[in-house]
């Protein structure tokens, strides 16, 4: 049976079809046209053409039906995309949000180096809910619990009361040293620097610097071998990198930060060349260990609040620091 014609520098895109039950049927260009940046969507008239277009391994037309179950794969020319953990996972729904595991290197969305293989662009793809929005971020290393709305509804509904949605995110951190406190709260300002070599990075900034974010941090020491310790996180306040800044400030980088730890050198250098094997081992992993390992949320006022959970088995945090004890 003949496949689909791979050229050097072609991206295979495989899309699995999923349609939400009341939704008529699609034709394989209306299916394309909804799961495509847009950059893309005006190539498809062309690449159907080219026969770049398969459905269950067989060229497909544009008018032709598409069915639950089958699978599209589109060969994109002079495409390419990082490799990433694409192994995302549902933990829990309602009828208009879902809570997804977010494996660490998956970014939430597109990037300088990945198109489509982002969490939203995934879940997206992967399941009826193709309008699925984004309600919070993570950093792309960062691993865990994130919360998406199903559709643009549901997003319009719920993100200008986020702050009432969310009541609580905790997390699991897995720090140099051993901290003298078991618990600490931190309340110091966040802020960029102009002349910062590494632009994304968040500074201790005064309350009344312009553009200084007020930022709580509450931090609870679980376990400790002294060389590493393992921290709960609970943010009351949800700025950029705020818990890994936190950390730093307080002398407990969280192990493999390449921004916030070993001063920034391993971010540095890899804007110019690969890291490798020995960077990774001092950096003490190719990611850092940082998971978002709870979220509670409030809905339509219910109390008590629902409590979500990632389990053990998915939390990166836990297992590496388990595994080295």
């Amino acid at each position: 049976m003949p496949k689909p014609l791979q050229i050097t520098g072609d991206f295979a895109l495989q899309l699995p079809v999923f349609q939400h039950p009341d939704q008529p049927p699609l034709s394989a260009f209306e299916f394309l046209q909804s799961r495509l940046a847009s950059g893309h969507r005006e190539q498809l008239p062309a690449w159907f053409a080219e026969q770049r277009i398969w459905l269950n391994q067989q060229a497909v037309k544009p008018e032709q039906t598409i069915e639950q179950g089958q699978q599209i794969c589109l060969m994109i020319p002079d495409h390419w995309e990082e490799p990433v953990d694409t192994h995302w996972q549902p933990i829990w729904e309602n009828d208009e949000l879902m809570v997804v595991y977010k494996p660490a290197t998956l970014p939430v969305s597109r990037t300088t180096r990945n198109l489509y293989n982002t969490l939203i662009s995934r879940v997206r793809r992967e399941t009826v809910w193709s309008d699925a929005r984004l309600m919070h971020r993570l950093d792309t290393e960062t691993d865990g619990l994130i919360l998406l709305a199903k559709n643009q509804t549901a997003d319009r509904k719920w993100k200008p009361i986020l702050s009432d949605l969310i009541i609580s995110k905790r997390y699991h951190a897995r720090v140099y040293g051993r901290p003298e406190w078991q618990t600490r709260a931190c309340t110091l300002a966040l802020a960029t620097r102009p002349e910062s070599k590494i632009r994304s990075q968040m500074h201790i900034a005064d309350s009344d610097e312009p553009g200084a974010k007020h930022c709580i941090s509450r931090f609870q020491l679980l376990e400790s071998d002294q060389a590493f310790s393992l921290i709960e996180c609970t943010l009351a306040t949800g700025r950029r990198h705020q818990l890994r800044a936190h950390l730093a400030n307080l002398g407990h980088p969280i192990v493999g930060d390449k921004i916030y730890a070993h001063q920034g050198r391993f971010y540095l250098k890899r804007l110019t060349e690969e890291l490798n094997a020995e960077d990774f081992k001092i950096l003490g992993g190719e990611h850092h260990q940082l998971t978002a390992s709870h979220l509670s949320l409030r809905l339509n006022g219910q109390d008590p609040a629902t409590e979500i959970n990632l389990p053990d088995r998915l939390n990166n945090t836990l297992n590496s620091f388990y595994s080295a004890v």
